[in-house]
């Protein structure tokens, strides 16, 4: 592959995982994975969280794409691509640890950004977390973050169809 495709391989594969991203926070985490993501709706003071574990998933989904890629697993059925992927996938894991846990729920440093699009970052993701339990709710990718003004109606929306249960403090 030319440094142009690879580079293009990697961008599209991190692009990409940002809608991976919101089809598996909107319909596993607040699905059927519900169980794992539970706790990190919910006040605690515990290091890890269950869904911590959703990590893993990413990181085994890049580690897979890196094999496929490697002649040293797959010999000459290797395809080349798929490392390139893995590196976007693992790239994107480290944007969404550095935003989501960082930034956001400040896991690992403490800074509260007073304008621009880290600000509206946080704002889209606490307006995510303005819901009661699974059912409902706005913002759920992790780097792409819509106007707060527009998920605010959207919440208020939710609510008076009664699709989400919103705390009081928005909407």
């Amino acid at each position: 592959m030319s440094l142009f495709a690879i580079i293009a391989t990697v961008l599209a594969a991190v692009i990409a995982m940002e809608f991976v991203a919101w089809g598996a926070h909107k319909y596993i985490m607040h699905g059927f994975g519900w169980g794992w993501h539970r706790d990190h709706h919910e006040p605690h003071d515990k290091r890890l969280e269950k869904n911590d574990l959703f990590g893993i998933v990413g990181a085994a989904m890049s580690i897979s794409m890196f094999a496929v890629g490697s002649p040293l697993i797959m010999g000459s059925g290797a395809w080349e691509p798929g490392t390139w992927i893995g590196l976007g996938i693992m790239f994107y894991g480290i944007i969404y640890t550095l935003i989501h846990d960082g930034l956001v729920h400040q896991r690992y440093f403490k800074y509260v950004p007073r304008g621009g699009y880290a600000k509206r970052l946080v704002q889209a993701h606490k307006l995510h977390h303005a819901t009661l339990g699974k059912e409902g709710g706005v913002s759920f990718g992790f780097v792409f973050a819509r106007d707060p003004a527009k998920l605010k109606a959207e919440l208020k929306m939710q609510r008076e169809a009664g699709t989400a249960v919103v705390r009081d403090a928005v909407g």
